[in-house]
C-alpha cells in the first residue's frame, strides 16, 4: 500500500497544514509521496525535510515586513509576496532550509502549479529544491497579484485555481492510502466570485486561464464534497480545522498565525491513533 498527504494551501491561512505536519513529525508519521498546493506545498517541504517550527517561525517573525506579502511588494516587484526575500533570502539566510534532508528523503514531493496557457493542474516532481525553486514560486503565485512564472518557455500560477485538494491526483497517481490536510472547515463552501478583474488581466491572452478561474468555486466544493463522502467511508482520513479562526490570506497579526497553527497541531493531535491505525492496514 502507497501512502500520501495531500496538504491544502490558502497562503496565511495555510499554516494550519504546518501544525499538521508538525503533528506529525512529533509522532514519527512519514509518507511515501506528499502532494502540496501553493502554501500547502511550502508546509510539505518543511515536513519532508523535518523542520519542525520552522514555517511557523518565520511566518510570525516577517508577517508584518514589508518584503514578506505587502501592497508594497506588490507595486514595487509586481508580486504581493517578495518574491527575493520569501525564495531566497529566507530559506538561504535568514532561516535556512535543510535543502540536503529534503533530497535525502525517501519521501516523493509533488507540488501543484497551474498552467497558465492551458488553463489545466501539472504535478511536478521535485528532487531538487536548489535546482526547482521556480515551481514553488509558481504553485502559490496568486492570479491577479503575482507576476505569471516563466519556466522553460512555459507559464505557470497558483496550483490552487485548477486543483485546490487534489485527491483525485494522488489516487491516479497510484497512492492506496490518502491523509487529506484540509484548511476549511468540512462543511465550508466556496461562493462564486466576479471575475471581471481576471477577465481584463488574462482574458486576451489566456481565455483557458479565465475559465478555470470563472470554475473554481465549483471544482472547489465538488472536491469538499468528494473529501467528504470518501472520509465517510474510510476511504481516506481528512484532517480540517475543528473550529473557525478569523483569519485573513494575507494576515499580519502573529497571534492569530499562532492561534491558526496551533488548532492544526491540537487536531492532528487528536487524529493521531486513527492515522497510524490507517496507514499499517493492509
Amino acid at each position: 500500500m502507497k501512502t500520501c498527504l495531500v496538504i491544502e494551501g490558502g497562503a496565511m491561512r495555510g499554516v494550519y497544514g504546518a501544525g499538521v505536519t508538525d503533528a506529525f513529525l512529533d509522532n514519527n508519521i512519514k509518507f511515501d509521496a506528499v502532494i502540496g498546493v501553493s502554501a500547502g506545498a511550502i508546509h510539505g517541504l518543511t515536513y519532508i525535510a523535518g523542520q519542525r517550527g520552522r514555517n511557523v517561525r518565520y511566518m510570525k517573525k516577517y508577517c508584518g515586513d514589508k518584503r514578506f506579502m505587502s501592497f508594497y511588494s506588490l507595486v514595487t516587484t509586481g508580486s504581493l509576496v517578495g518574491e527575493k526575500f520569501c525564495y531566497d533570502e529566507i530559506p538561504n539566510c535568514l532561516d535556512p532550509f535543510d535543502y540536503d534532508s529534503f533530497a535525502a528523503s525517501a519521501t516523493d514531493f509533488y507540488c501543484v502549479c497551474t498552467d497558465v496557457e492551458k488553463g489545466t493542474p501539472v504535478y511536478v516532481k521535485l528532487s531538487d529544491l536548489r535546482k526547482h525553486m521556480d515551481y514553488l514560486l509558481a504553485s502559490a503565485s496568486m492570479p491577479m497579484v503575482s507576476r505569471i512564472v516563466n519556466i522553460g518557455g512555459r507559464k505557470f500560477l497558483d496550483g490552487g485555481i485548477t486543483d485546490s485538494i487534489p485527491v483525485e491526483a494522488a489516487m491516479k497517481l497510484g497512492y492506496d492510502k490518502i491523509v487529506v490536510v484540509r484548511t476549511r472547515q468540512r462543511d465550508y463552501r466556496k461562493h462564486n466570485e466576479g471575475h471581471t478583474l481576471g477577465k481584463l488581466m488574462y482574458g486576451k491572452r489566456y481565455p483557458r486561464l479565465v475559465k478555470a478561474m470563472e470554475n473554481r468555486s465549483a471544482m472547489y466544493n465538488s472536491q469538499q464534497k468528494l473529501c467528504n463522502e470518501l472520509a465517510d467511508q474510510g476511504r481516506i482520513i481528512s484532517i480540517e480545522p475543528s473550529r473557525h479562526v478569523e483569519i485573513s490570506r494575507t494576515e499580519k497579526d502573529p497571534d492569530v498565525i499562532n492561534e491558526m497553527y496551533l488548532l492544526g497541531l491540537h487536531d492532528a493531535q487528536n487524529s493521531i491513533e486513527e492515522v497510524i491505525k490507517y496507514l499499517s492496514e493492509g
